[in-house]
This record gives C-alpha cells, structure tokens and sequence, in this order.
C-alpha cells in the first residue's frame, strides 16, 4: 500500500527591511534554513526583488511585501498582506530602522515622531499583529526579533531621535514578552558595528570595527547567527542579546560613523 510521503510544515517569517544590508543577509541565511521568507521594503524595490529571488531560490518561496512603516495603517496591513500570500505565519525580524541624524541642537519633534512610528510603534503592531494570527490558529506559538543596538549601554549624544526610538523599543522587549505570553516570545538582538556605511569608508570601517574587547565587533554572520538562535530556542523571551565583541563595554564620545 503506498503512502503519501511526508511533507513537512513550511514556517514562514516576515523580515522588514530585507532588500538591504543586514535584513537581506537575515532574510538569505533564513531561507537557507528552510523558511518562506516575507520580504518587506520601503524604498529599496530592485534590492528587495533581488533579495525575493535569491530566497526562493533557497527555500522554494518567497514574496515581496512594500510598506511604509512610519504609516500606522500600512503596518497594521502588512502581516495580514503576509498571511494572505503564504496562509501562515510564524515569525517577525524587525531589522528595518530610519537612522537620521540629529542631536540636542537640532532635535525636533518631528524628526523624533518618525523615528519613533518606524523603529519602535512599528515592532509593537506587527508583534501584536503576530499573536493575533496565531491566536486564530489555536495553539500556534511564534517569535519576534527586534533589531537593537550596542550604543543603548554605551551612550553618546549623536542620532539622538535614533537612539532613543531603539531605547524604547528595548524597554518594549519584556513588556511585549509578558502581554503576548505564551503565544509568543519577543526578543532582541543588540548588535555592534557590523557593515560599512556612506559615512563610513572601508579604511576606517576596519580601523573603528577592532574596537573592541575582543578585538572585533559583530560580523553579520554573528547577527545572523543569534537571530536564528533567538527564533529557534523556545525558552529564551524578554531580553537582549548583546552581539557585539563586548563594544557596549566600552566608552565612545561619538557615534561610530562621526568618529
């Protein structure tokens, strides 16, 4: 008598700001583990198409999700936009971050509300959205990822509106953890200096990525790693990961990318 050979359930996982740097490198390692991965953009739309192909060429699927996370209502659409393309979903990597510079002397409200609305009010909907789907699929149990940054225990005055969107995105880690318990765990990932920027070229990047306890900061094969461990270990909720070669040790008068 044949038997219909096992097929085992698909998980999938939405990850914002995947078209670019280190979402698409979360997106492409997570696919390699097997997951359908949602891929969210803003603006980054051939990246973001490059990212869709190179994960289903991994995993056998993968979608393209635009939305604009400042825009309450496109957020609180975008994780059932996911659940409509691939029926399930099991996971959020909140890697998408506006990061505009600002300070004391040029601080305004409306730099911080758009801060604030991407990098934290952002991570809050779509966590919620999550319990909400999951809740509709009985006992279904899930996880959330939120992007840190070393710089919240190694303060500095610089990207002010930035540092303090990240901060209570972090204090919103455990609190999310105890609301949307035991459906779903929420955890964050803090990691150092990992990629190169425009206001960083490779020369310095290397010089500035040594500082460091360990004589080295996060790579994104180290980020990488710990957001698959974070999404994997079912005990771990309501706290951070610190990935970073120890940098939230040390003392820095200067964002990174102004030193």
């Amino acid at each position: 008598m044949s038997t219909a050979p096992f097929s085992p359930v698909r998980r999938t996982v939405l990850v914002t700001g995947a078209g670019r740097r280190l979402g698409r490198e979360i997106a492409l390692a997570l696919a390699t583990g097997g997951w359908q991965v949602a891929v969210h953009y803003r603006s980054s739309r051939a990246e973001a198409e490059k990212t869709v192909a190179d994960c289903a060429a991994l995993s056998g699927d993968s979608a393209l999700f635009e939305a604009d996370l400042e825009d309450e209502h496109a957020t609180r659409a975008l994780l059932s936009r996911v659940a409509a393309r691939f029926r399930t979903v099991d996971a959020v990597v909140h890697s998408a971050a506006l990061f505009e510079h600002d300070d004391t002397a040029t601080f305004s409200y409306a730099l911080m509300e758009r801060h604030a609305r991407s990098n934290t009010g952002a991570a809050i909907l779509l966590a919620q959205a999550l319990h909400d789907h999951l809740a509709r699929r009985g006992d279904a149990q899930g996880a959330v990822v939120h992007l840190l940054d070393q710089k919240l225990w190694n303060p500095n005055p610089d990207f002010l509106s930035y540092t303090l969107s990240k901060a209570a995105l972090e204090a919103a880690t455990p609190m999310l953890a105890l609301a949307l318990a035991p459906r779903v765990r929420v955890v964050g990932v803090a990691p150092g200096l990992t990629l190169p920027s425009h206001m960083l070229d490779d020369d310095k990047f290397a010089q500035l990525h040594k500082l460091s306890p360990l004589g080295r900061s996060s790579t994104p094969a180290d980020v990488v790693a710990t957001v698959k461990f974070a999404l994997e270990n079912g005990s771990i909720t309501g706290t951070t990961l610190l990935v970073d070669g120890g940098q939230h040790l040390m003392k820095f008068e200067r964002d990174f990318s102004l030193m």
